[in-house]
Formats: structure tokens, C-alpha cells, sequence
């Protein structure tokens, strides 16, 4: 009888030793994972940035000295660029579906044009800043053109970031370190760039749309 016992006890620990280790996430009170909670409150204080530099610009909007906004804003060119990044969103979500379901090619293609297309929207917003600088509005013209590089300016500083998020994230795939259990590593990429792309219809509404 004993040896019975101890014989099972060997077939199950040698079946223990041999079961794939499945993957375990880092779960929290919420519900959700430390790294996506982290990111989550990065984001909320992120809103308190954005919301100060939007305030500070609402304060300063109309330009006492040098051009107005009338006079240099091109709101047909912004409005496509903003566009060209709200469709990198979709772009994102698709990266994250293709991970969630282990197609690794598809990643890479939704990568590397979410990544193109935020870099799109970066070259605009370069370009539509040396316009301004030649038209004469300088970042320290009036309080109005200080307000409007700085809230722009970090805009843009967050898009690049997350370029490089995308990057980063193509060339581990490339390598072969983006395995189907980490996607919440794509999927907190994701969270970040949705954030970006939803400041800057914020800000393109209260900065190009709401007359001075």
C-alpha cells in the first residue's frame, strides 16, 4: 500500500515538473496589473499637465503684439494632420488585436504605420512651426505665441515618445521577444497613444475652432 502511494506521488510530481508554466500577471486590488495601473496614474497626471498648459494658453489667447491667429493659422492643413493621427488610433487598436491573437506579421504592419503615421503628424506640426517663426510669430513674440508653442510644443514632445515606444516595440517583435502573453506590454503602449491622440482634439478644438 505504501508503495502504491508513493509511486503516485511520483507520477504526479513528474507531471507537475513537465506542465507548462502559464503566464501570471502582477494582479492588484482593481483588478488589473501593476504595469497597467502605473500607467493609468502616468496618464491622470498627464491630465494635470495638459490641463494647466490649456488654461495658461485660455489666458493668453488673444496676442497683444505680432500676427494673430487669423492671420497665420492654416485650418485645413491642421485639420488633416489631425486627422492622419486620430487614424493612427485605429492603426494602434488593429496592433493590439493582431498580438492578442498571436499573428505577429499583422503586428508589425500595424506598428510600423502607427508609428509612420504619428511621424506624419510630426513633420506637419515642424513644418507649420517654421511658418510661423517666418510669418514672425517667435516663441517669445507675445504671451499669446509663448502659451501656444509651449502647449503645442509638448504635444508634440509626447507624440515623438511614443514614436519611439512604437519603434521599440516593432524591433522586439523583429527579434522575436514579443510573445503572444506579453500584448499587455502593446496594449499599455496602446493606452498611452489614445491618451496623446485624445489631448490633441483638445487642443486642436480650443486652440484652431474657438475663435479668439
Amino acid at each position: 500500500m505504501a508503495e502504491s502511494i508513493a509511486a503516485y506521488e511520483a507520477k504526479v510530481s513528474a507531471a507537475d515538473a513537465t506542465a507548462p508554466v502559464a503566464h501570471i500577471d502582477d494582479a492588484t486590488n482593481t483588478g488589473i496589473s501593476n504595469t497597467k495601473l502605473a500607467m493609468w496614474l502616468f496618464l491622470a497626471s498627464e491630465c494635470l499637465l495638459f490641463g494647466g498648459l490649456i488654461t495658461t494658453y485660455l489666458l493668453y489667447k488673444n496676442p497683444l503684439e505680432g500676427p494673430t491667429p487669423k492671420e497665420i493659422f492654416d485650418i485645413p492643413f491642421t485639420s488633416v494632420s489631425s486627422f492622419v493621427l486620430l487614424m493612427s488610433s485605429l492603426t494602434m487598436v488593429l496592433a493590439v488585436s493582431a498580438i492578442e491573437r498571436g499573428d505577429h506579421h499583422q503586428l508589425r504592419v500595424w506598428l510600423a504605420a502607427t508609428a509612420l503615421l504619428g511621424a506624419t503628424f510630426i513633420s506637419g506640426q515642424v513644418y507649420e512651426f517654421t511658418v510661423f517663426y517666418r510669418e514672425g510669430l517667435g516663441y517669445t513674440t507675445s504671451r499669446f505665441s509663448s502659451a501656444f508653442y509651449t502647449l503645442t510644443g509638448f504635444h508634440g514632445a509626447h507624440v515623438t515618445v511614443g514614436i519611439i515606444m512604437l519603434v521599440s516595440l516593432l524591433l522586439l517583435s523583429l527579434r522575436g521577444k514579443m510573445p503572444e502573453h506579453r500584448s499587455e506590454t502593446v496594449e499599455v503602449v496602446g493606452l498611452y497613444w489614445h491618451f496623446v491622440d485624445v489631448v490633441w482634439i483638445l487642443i486642436f478644438a480650443v486652440v484652431y475652432l474657438i475663435p479668439s
